[in-house]
């Protein structure tokens, strides 16, 4: 007996570190992250940033919501990484898969460009997730949005691969619960969801991402009842069934290049785009926060200012899973 008990009580001991091992690993890489990180080593490493970012703006608007979407799409997939920058001969990274391939080039194009720009003033300092992190700052504000602090100190993922994308982001068709899901699996509330999705108000989409809502939501029913009938009647125009699959729209109809609360008044009036938008007013459940911001244009910029902080804080990499990529296209060698 007293045998087994000694053993009982090395297996708690041993379980207890384990516990107490994975506590520390995972407040490493929460404590990884802090503002200011780069210190001495590129102490203007948001300058040069924000510059790179500014001038690519300057050249197209199209910019903004692309580097956006880019920081979404890298951090719901793997985590914060910068793995879906990853270009792959064989055509098997992350931005190969199905999901990722609407990506629009310039913002892949806006990561190329500040990548260059800081590792001309700090060779091999500052991570390519880093650097996603702050450009998505940096483009919220160029178009009207709140200014919020970075936290800083992710490292590159070493892994991106296209069949881990499928079902890790949010589409056009889920429902409240599917939404929430998703985005809890990222340790991200349903208010952080419902903050995040306000990046709507900015950006496009081509037609075939919601035309179901408008030619063959059911059988008996072609058009989406959740839909302002002129609105419809707009969207059909724009998208009409054969039309261009390279035509996208805007997916705020009344304010599509300021970021704004217009996209929450918009869903109030039954003008969101996708129908994974015009449940967050329809719900219940989600109908108050919806109301919130669509009169409280200070409430939205807080509450998206601290979600896409929880955001960036999402499957941070540490050694030996990171590294500070050369080129943020490829791994180093």
């Amino acid at each position: 007996m007293p045998q087994k008990e000694e053993e009982m009580r090395k297996w708690v001991v041993v379980l207890a570190m384990a516990v107490a091992m994975a506590m520390v690993m995972e407040c490493g890489e929460a404590q990884q992250l802090r503002e200011q990180f780069y210190g001495t080593r590129c102490p203007n490493v948001e300058e040069i940033v924000k510059e790179a970012v500014s001038l690519k703006f300057q050249q197209t608007f199209v910019t903004a919501p692309s580097t956006l979407r880019l920081f979404f799409h890298d951090c719901f997939v793997q985590g914060c990484d910068a793995s879906v920058l990853i270009s792959s001969p064989n055509g098997d990274a992350e931005k190969d898969a199905p999901d990722n391939l609407s990506l629009a080039g310039d913002g892949f194009d806006t990561l190329s460009k500040a990548k260059l720009a800081v590792e001309t003033h700090c060779p091999g300092v500052v991570s390519c997730a880093d650097i996603l992190a702050l450009a998505a700052r940096d483009v919220v504000l160029l178009v009207g949005g709140p200014r919020f602090e970075v936290e800083l100190g992710r490292l590159d993922g070493r892994v991106s691969k296209a069949s881990e994308v499928a079902g890790k982001l949010p589409g056009p068709d889920m429902n409240l619960e599917e939404l929430t899901d998703i985005f809890g699996k990222n340790n991200l509330s349903q208010a952080d969801m419902i903050a995040l999705s306000g990046a709507h108000t900015i950006g496009f989409s081509h037609c075939s991402r919601f035309s179901r809502r408008i030619y063959n939501f059911t059988a008996l029913m072609p058009l989406d009842p959740s839909l302002d009938a002129a609105y419809a009647q707009q969207l059909k125009a724009a998208c009409p069934p054969d039309v261009d699959p390279t035509i996208a729209i805007d997916m705020d109809p009344t304010t599509p290049r300021v970021f704004d609360n217009v996209y929450y008044q918009n869903l109030v009036a039954r003008k969101g785009l996708f129908s994974s938008d015009q449940i967050l007013f329809t719900h219940p459940a989600s109908q108050p926060t919806v109301f919130t911001f669509s009169n409280n244009p200070d409430a939205f910029n807080a509450a998206f200012a601290s979600a896409m902080r929880k955001l960036g804080r999402v499957g941070v990499k540490s050694v030996p899973l990171g590294e500070i990529r050369t080129d943020c296209s490829s791994f180093n060698s």
